[in-house]
């Protein structure tokens, strides 16, 4: 396939490049390097720096090659940011989406495969998430997300664009190559792991009053090579199909931030500091999604579906690579091939 990943700098987005050139495919990354690392992204993509809202660069991005199907990685994703600024996510992850179709349209690509989130549902009424479940989103991040999925049915109705929207929640790990590098980090398994490497104080827990077994957060960890591998099949189904689809992604099960920090400690054997801080606007107590229809229809299946395996991943990387990418400069150059 000939394939273009909009953010693929970024932590998922380069993963999935990584796996995307491993398996043979034709790959362009466009990214505006504003939270993504032009050191992650893999030498033997071809790499353009710019805005998928740049209309003049995405024309000359999509006129020189004939794409089968393009990925979009480029929403902004923080939660606490989201409600701080919504006008942010809006802007971003809805008007920088539509003119990435726009373009897409007028290049007569049809098919776009769309990192979503299990955001979408927000308190759910039944757990595991099914994908029938109602869109109640509690925070803007969330908002804005089911907003492009609507406008992306919306698009197929009148305009033929097939899409797959991959709706999961928590992608963490490391591949060999790709590891999560934030400036700053916010996602709790890097933050542990700083933690045990001395970097930080201690990890702040948020909230301690939820319905759940020990009264912190429940999330559902995938590990970001098996997202990747989602993407990939559910791009080949795509391209095979032409039919759009949603899908859950998840691993059945999740996991408490106290449970996280027993399974960082066994994995380090470092003792980790923590201190409780009240609840952050708009999460949810528990998150999991049910992924029961992606294995049946696409035959996926995690290689990485316990937590350990998952932080253990994280904790090599974290350690051969301490200081993370580093970071190029503004005006970086593309990469041609």
């Amino acid at each position: 396939m000939n394939v273009l990943v909009a953010g693929g700098a970024g932590y998922i987005g380069s993963a999935t490049v990584e796996k995307l050139v491993d398996a043979g495919h034709n790959v362009v990354v466009v990214d505006n390097l504003s939270r993504g690392h032009a050191a992650a992204v893999s030498k033997s993509a071809r790499f353009e720096v710019g805005d998928i809202s740049d209309r003049a660069f995405m024309d000359g991005v999509l006129s020189s090659a004939k794409f089968d199907v393009v990925m979009h990685f480029c929403a902004f994703s923080l939660v606490g940011e989201s409600v701080t600024d919504p006008m942010k996510y809006y802007e971003n992850n809805v008007s920088g989406g539509m003119a990435l179709v726009k373009a897409m349209l007028a290049h007569g690509v049809k098919r776009l495969i769309f990192s979503s989130t299990a955001a979408i549902f927000g308190e759910p009424a039944v757990v595991p998430i099914p994908e029938t479940a109602p869109k109640q989103p509690t925070n803007p991040y969330g908002r804005s997300k089911a907003a492009f999925e609507q406008f992306l049915q919306d698009c197929d109705t009148a305009y033929g664009l097939k899409s797959i929207c991959l709706r999961y929640f928590n992608a963490a790990g490391a591949t060999k190559k790709v590891g999560e590098c934030h400036n700053p980090e916010t996602h709790l398994i890097p933050i542990v792991l700083e933690t045990a490497l001395g970097r930080r104080k201690e990890v702040q827990i948020f909230g301690r009053s939820y319905l759940t077994q020990d009264g912190t957060g429940i999330r559902d960890y995938i590990h970001v090579s098996d997202l990747a591998q989602a993407h990939i099949l559910a791009a080949e189904y795509l391209v095979d199909s032409n039919e759009g689809d949603q899908f859950n992604l998840g691993n059945g099960h999740g996991y408490s931030v106290l449970e996280v920090l027993e399974a960082a400690e066994a994995v380090t054997g470092k003792k980790i500091a923590r201190k409780f801080a009240p609840r952050r606007a708009g999460d949810p107590a528990i998150l999991v999604a049910s992924s029961d229809k992606i294995r049946e229809k696409l035959e996926w299946e995690p290689e990485y579906p316990e937590l350990e395996d998952i932080i253990q991943s994280a904790w090599d990387w974290m350690q051969k690579n301490p200081d993370g990418y580093n970071k190029p400069p503004a005006k970086a150059k593309s990469r041609k091939k």
